[in-house]
């Protein structure tokens, strides 16, 4: 399918197989996390532009490439997303966070906004959406939705382990809009959770149950 990545990098596969394992204690879980978060960085940023600039080494005046001052913006969807953003801003600590929270309504099962805290630019930013789970698809379509509703246009989603139907339900949602993963599992079972998997991402981020 045309915008998805998986990564099969060796040393992102080896973290996603020890965060799979139930006996990973929540400290470990959380250091693995942020680790494969900041390997999955180098990728969803592979394109961004470069400008040449001239520098001065302590040998001779060299031409070099820098970023070329692009904005980008980190936004987890809570509460999961969040133990993605310290991984992600080892290696971008330019890039600003903002935040959004959602809820499934008990009732119609959409989707709700309960929180929704942006950077002022964020129009003026690329934004990473992160989320360690894509499951049935319909948080991560409802929180582009909500970011494509305040004028942002330049949105990737970066997750750690996808189904294919949460794939599906957000290509076909927002084609536009690239996924990255470390992993793609089987399938969703009966209660929506991924297949294998690897459990309930914020309980084991934050030790809950």
């Amino acid at each position: 399918m045309e915008n998805v990545f998986v990564f099969d990098h060796p040393l992102i596969q080896h973290k996603i197989s020890l965060m799979r394992d139930k006996n990973t204690t929540t400290k470990e879980f959380r250091e693995l996390v942020s680790e494969v978060s900041m390997l999955m960085a180098y990728e969803v940023t592979r394109d961004l532009p470069l400008e040449e600039i001239e520098i001065e080494t302590p040998v001779a005046k060299a031409k070099t490439r820098v970023l070329a001052g692009k904005k980008l913006a980190l936004i987890p969807i809570l509460r999961a997303g969040l133990g993605m953003v310290d991984g992600m801003l080892n290696l971008l600590p330019m890039a600003k966070v903002g935040h959004i929270g959602l809820y499934r309504d008990p009732k119609t099962l959409e989707p709700v906004e309960y929180y929704c805290k942006l950077p002022e630019d964020a129009t003026e930013r690329d934004v990473v959406i992160l989320d360690p789970m894509l499951a049935t698809g319909g948080s991560a379509s409802a929180a582009v939705t909500f970011l494509k509703q305040k004028g942002i246009t330049n949105i990737r989603f970066m997750c750690l382990i996808a189904a294919p139907e949460g794939i599906e339900r957000l290509h076909r949602d927002h084609p536009d809009v690239p996924i990255f993963c470390a992993a793609k599992d089987q399938k969703l079972n009966d209660h929506a959770y991924i297949v294998p998997g690897l459990g309930d991402a914020g309980d084991r981020l934050f030790g809950t149950r």
